[in-house]
């Protein structure tokens, strides 16, 4: 039995999608209606996080990254493309470190490869604070409105509020400190698969510097950079984003 909740729909090569802090599958819901026709989506929900709040989180990218696997080798997937994001980008670069064999293409989207996040728009200390005094609401109200352009007014942000008051109290802190204890930088260059690194050009979670350093980092990298996007580009500009994935996916290498 799987230990994950998840969302699976489709057939062909498996593409296994990982979201981000304070998050859960249904934030890939438009990825899974679009790229279900071509490929065996698999959305799970990070433990602690939308559906699978019964089990606990990890405090490590490491940890989250072994409960992915775990649950992967319990429904018989192998090989897979996989994509992240945010966290779920550290986790997947983890992913790839630890078993590169596995993964087919890997697409990193707005992440980094440091888990201090030294551009966001606040530090995890803050966040970790307004957890503690203001409680999970709060913080995800405040945290979410930052994933897009038009703030609170956005079409996805409604969505974000409800998956991320999913998560447990102690899923929200024990990543916060996943993501401060996390630096995948050296493995880098260890990264062999075809990878593709995604971005928002108005991202305060993760700026600049950190997809730059995906970029240059993992040798022969495709960058895509959406103009006029936020963190959650994938909400923002659906469209592009999933022509941009699927010209990655069907591309030759």
């Amino acid at each position: 039995m799987s230990q994950l909740a998840h969302v699976r729909r489709g057939k062909g090569e498996p593409l296994v999608l990982v979201h981000g802090y304070l998050g859960g599958s249904a934030m890939w819901q438009g990825q899974i209606d679009y790229f279900s026709l071509s490929h065996d989506v698999i959305a799970p929900d990070l433990a602690g996080f939308g559906n699978s709040a019964d089990r606990a989180s990890p405090d490590t990218i490491e940890g989250h990254a072994h409960l992915i696997f775990r649950f992967l080798d319990d429904l018989g997937v192998e090989n897979f493309n996989l994509m992240g994001h945010s966290m779920g980008g550290m986790i997947v670069q983890q992913m790839a470190a630890m078993a590169a064999q596995r993964v087919r293409r890997l697409i990193l989207f707005g992440t980094g490869p440091v888990g201090m996040l030294p551009n966001r728009f606040e530090t995890i200390k803050a966040s970790r604070q307004h957890l503690q005094h203001k409680g999970l609401a709060f913080t995800t109200h405040n945290i979410a409105a930052t994933w897009f352009v038009a703030g609170e007014q956005a079409s996805g942000f409604a969505l974000c509020l409800r998956e991320g008051v999913k998560a447990t109290m102690q899923a929200a802190l024990a990543s916060l400190s996943a993501c401060e204890k996390w630096d995948g930088t050296s493995a880098l260059a260890t990264l062999s698969m075809p990878t593709m690194v995604v971005w928002g050009d108005r991202d305060r979670s993760y700026g600049w510097s950190q997809p730059e350093s995906l970029w240059r980092g993992i040798r022969g990298a495709r960058l895509a950079v959406l103009p006029g996007c936020a963190h959650n580009a994938h909400h923002e500009k659906p469209a592009l984003f999933n022509a941009i994935v699927e010209d990655f996916l069907t591309s030759k290498v």
